[in-house]
Order: C-alpha cells, then sequence, then structure tokens
C-alpha cells in the first residue's frame, strides 16, 4: 500500500506517488522517461523518445470523438530537486518520502515535485482510463524546463496534429494563465588573485529567509541571501581587510536564495569588531524585512585559525562592490496589466571557491527588449569588474491571444461547473508554451493546474482537494464535445 493510496481520485495519486519514487531532478531525467516510455509500450499507445529523454504519448480518440479537435497535454518530468541541510537522502539516486498532512501532500526533508508531477500524473492517468471519452491526445512530456526548457527547444512536434494545448504547469486553482514572461540565464564568473595569509577563519550564515519562486514570488520582495551577503561583505570591507576564503548561496538560478554561508579571513585583532559590524547589520536588516521576511538572522562561528590560500583583501573588496552593485528584484513593473510584474532578475546561485567567484541569475521580463537591455547591464556590470559573462536558455515570452476558441470553452465550462467565471491571467514566471507555440501553427493554448505552494523549496505542498477538482474539470472538458458541429 502506498502512501496515497486512499486518496481520490486513485489513479491519479497512483502515478504521482510512482513517479515521486523515481529519481527526477533536472539534468537526473532518464531514469524517468524511461519510466513513460515503458509505460506507453505496456499500453501499446505510440510514442516517441528522443535522444534528449522526451516524451510524446498518442491515444486516439474514443468512438464518437473522432472528428472532435485534437488535445495537446503538456508538462514536464523534471523537478527542482533541493534538501534540507539535514537530509539524508541522495536526491540523485533515491526516490522522495511522501506524507500526507490534512488537504497537503508534502516529501519529508525535501522539496516534492508537484511541479510538475502532477502534470504527469494526470495525463498517465487518463491514458491509462478505458472509461473517460475524449478525443485524440497527444501527451508532450519535456525534459529539463526548470534549467533553461531545453526540452521544449529541441523537441519535434512535427507528429502531433493538434493545436490546442492545456499547459498542465500552474500552480493555483481557478486561474487561467495565457500569458507568460520570456527569459534567461546569466553565469557571471568574476576572477580573484588568492594569497596566503595567516588568520582566523570567521563563518557568516545568513539564513532563516523564506525564498521562493523567482518568477511567482519576485514581487514579494523577500529577502535574498546571496544579495544580503554581498551587503555584508561590502560592510566588512569598508572598515576591515578580511579576506574571502569560501562561499556558497542559492540552490537554483531561479529560486530565491535562503540561505548563504561564507568563510572569512580575518586577524584576530579584528574578531570583536568583525563580530559588531554583523551585528549591526543583522539589526538592521531584520527591521527592513520584519514584515516581509521576519526570520532573517546571521549566524557566526569561529571556524579555525592557521594559515589559508584565499582572495587578497583587495581583490575581496572588489568582489564586495561588484555584489552590492548588481541589480536583483523586481526592475519594472508593466503598465499594460496592473499588479504583473514586467521585468525582473534573481542572482540564485552565488559560489566561491579557487579564485574564482560565480553569480547565476535568472532574467525575467515580458518586454523582450527590456529583458535584453537587463542581460546588456548584467554583462556590462562584470565586464567592469574585469570578468565574464554566459547568456543561456534564452525563451521567447508567450503572447496573449485574443481571439481563442479554447479558451472560451474552457471558461465556459467552469462557469457551468462552479457558477462563477475563473480568472484570466498573465504570469512573470516562465512556461514553454511559448517556445511550444514557435514549433506549432497557430497554437491556442491555456495553463492550468491545482494548489500548491511554496514550489522549489523544501517546505512545497500540494492541495489533495484542488488536485481532485481539477481531475474533474479535465475529464469534463475532455468529455464535451464542441456545440458548432
Amino acid at each position: 500500500m502506498g502512501v496515497l493510496s486512499n486518496l481520490e481520485p486513485k489513479n491519479v495519486f497512483y502515478f504521482f506517488e510512482e513517479i515521486t519514487k523515481i529519481p527526477h531532478g533536472s539534468g537526473n531525467v532518464g531514469q524517468i522517461s524511461d519510466y513513460l516510455a515503458e509505460f506507453a509500450r505496456e499500453r501499446g499507445l505510440f510514442c516517441i523518445q528522443d535522444n534528449l529523454k522526451n516524451i510524446i504519448i498518442i491515444k486516439e480518440a474514443t468512438f464518437g470523438y473522432e472528428n472532435e479537435p485534437a488535445v495537446i497535454l503538456q508538462g514536464h518530468m523534471d523537478m527542482v530537486a533541493v534538501k534540507k541541510p539535514d537530509c539524508p537522502i541522495d536526491m540523485k539516486t533515491e526516490g522522495l518520502r511522501v506524507a500526507v498532512r490534512g488537504d497537503e501532500i508534502y516529501a519529508e526533508g525535501t522539496s516534492l515535485g508537484g511541479d510538475d508531477g502532477i502534470a504527469v500524473a494526470y495525463a498517465l492517468a487518463l491514458l491509462d482510463s478505458d472509461t473517460i471519452r475524449h478525443p485524440r491526445l497527444e501527451v508532450v512530456i519535456t525534459v529539463d524546463e526548470e534549467v533553461g526548457m531545453d526540452g521544449a527547444r529541441g523537441i519535434d512536434l512535427s507528429r502531433l496534429t493538434g493545436n490546442r494545448m492545456l499547459n498542465l504547469d500552474s500552480e493555483e486553482e481557478g486561474i487561467f494563465l495565457t500569458s507568460c514572461a520570456g527569459g534567461a540565464r546569466v553565469k557571471c564568473k568574476l576572477p580573484l588573485s588568492v594569497k596566503e595569509r595567516e588568520g582566523i577563519a570567521l563563518e557568516v550564515t545568513l539564513g532563516g529567509l523564506q525564498g521562493g519562486h523567482s518568477g511567482g514570488e519576485i514581487h514579494k520582495e523577500r529577502g535574498n541571501a546571496n544579495c544580503l551577503f554581498g551587503r555584508l561583505l561590502y560592510r566588512l570591507t569598508e572598515k576591515l581587510p578580511v579576506s574571502l576564503l569560501e562561499a556558497a548561496g542559492g540552490l537554483a538560478d531561479n529560486a530565491i536564495p535562503r540561505e548563504t554561508k561564507a568563510v572569512l579571513v580575518a586577524a584576530p585583532s579584528a574578531k570583536a569588531a568583525f563580530q559588531d559590524m554583523v551585528r549591526n547589520l543583522e539589526k538592521d536588516i531584520r527591521a527592513e524585512l520584519a514584515s516581509r521576511d521576519p526570520g532573517f538572522h546571521i549566524l557566526m562561528r569561529e571556524a579555525g585559525q592557521g594559515k589559508y590560500l584565499c582572495a587578497d583583501a583587495e581583490s575581496t573588496r572588489l568582489a564586495a562592490s561588484y555584489l552590492n552593485a548588481l541589480p536583483n528584484g523586481v526592475q519594472a513593473m508593466s503598465a499594460d496589466m496592473p499588479g504583473l510584474v514586467e521585468t525582473s532578475l534573481n542572482l540564485g546561485l552565488l559560489r566561491y571557491t579557487e579564485g574564482c567567484l560565480t553569480a547565476d541569475f535568472s532574467v525575467r521580463s515580458s518586454v523582450e527588449s527590456a529583458k535584453h537591455a537587463l542581460i546588456d547591464r548584467l554583462l556590462a556590470a562584470t565586464g567592469l569588474a574585469g570578468g565574464s559573462s554566459q547568456v543561456s536558455g534564452d525563451y521567447p515570452g508567450w503572447k496573449y491571444r485574443k481571439d481563442s476558441p479554447l479558451r472560451d470553452k474552457m471558461t465556459a465550462l467552469y462557469q457551468e461547473m462552479y457558477g462563477k467565471a475563473p480568472k484570466v491571467e498573465a504570469i512573470h514566471a516562465g512556461l514553454e508554451c511559448g517556445i511550444l507555440g514557435s514549433k506549432i501553427k497557430d497554437l491556442d493554448c491555456v495553463s492550468i493546474g491545482p494548489n500548491m505552494k511554496a514550489i522549489h523549496t523544501t517546505e512545497e505542498t500540494l492541495s489533495i482537494s484542488s488536485t481532485g477538482r481539477v481531475w474533474e474539470y479535465l475529464v469534463k472538458f475532455l468529455e464535451k464535445r464542441e456545440k458548432s458541429r
């Protein structure tokens, strides 16, 4: 018996739990892709598994639905695989430990992968059923969406016949997403001169932050541990000749970092001043974040004393100035849609080791020119500091479609089932719809999904009741014939 065996809809939660047993973090999708291909073969369904490990499964229409428009169901098989520091699970080789708390499913010590495991579970439950009536189903499950949408870029969709697509990669029930921002990843590298220095090693850990998705929650202006470390380092280097020995912050470029840990080398006589400056800045930041991120703290400890090969004091000052000057967070709000972020960036990953400081950003904008202007700003700042930058994973936004038969049908059905209209919105986060839309002529697309919280974090949850309602809606949508026939 599985942990989710008693939950309804049974088939959806059965497949969701099966997925959680298979390691499927971004870049580690071989096993989950093979599982999906074997699923199709066991049921005699047409399946393509390409060299990237993308999966396409096609199930022909049931009797009486042969003339209905084909429906593309789309999601991604990879998850953001993060865990708590004390969690013993190896997420590259082991499955998750799912659990139930009230109406929520979560994973003990790790992220859950509801984003986008629930899309895969919905698709498998539909493909597995011999009682649900439906038009031709064309299921597209891509790889590595979370690290640049590489699967969507490389997939060949020429075997598809449909141009109506349900993207199942949203996290809020009752909201129909119809456009999204484009984005890119920027990796900045700054070389630092190293020198052996004798002194005490002082470890600082900036933590207690909520983090979150850099697309969906950037507007909440939560603390970014990497940026706050840059602020701390700048404050210290103004007064003390400290040297950077180690730094590591964040888990993914598209997740707002919750913790940054660094080790700095200073003269023993500077220890008291060092601690006073850290405590004063901690007090200032806690006051600033009191309403948005009240758990912020800085932990300090002496990590040793001796000789260390670290960035020299001058290079450490350069790194501090560079980090403190970098833009981060919301850069512009949309003039067309009140409340929608237009342009932002997130310093999601920060590392220093062996003379090289690296900073990885996720850049997003619904305006293509603004996205590239912000990228250019990062490149310019890094170049001025003596570093270099690499841009990857550049993907287009998904434009709103004024005339959408799919959206009209879905809205009318939602009104019929629930007695109220859904919210039709755009989001700042990135979806694969823009890339796939460039491969499918006249693509008509809507993105939906059940309620999830804190995706990309170890506090991620999936609502059981919402999953059931979205399943009910999805089945009704597929069974509902077009009126004009």
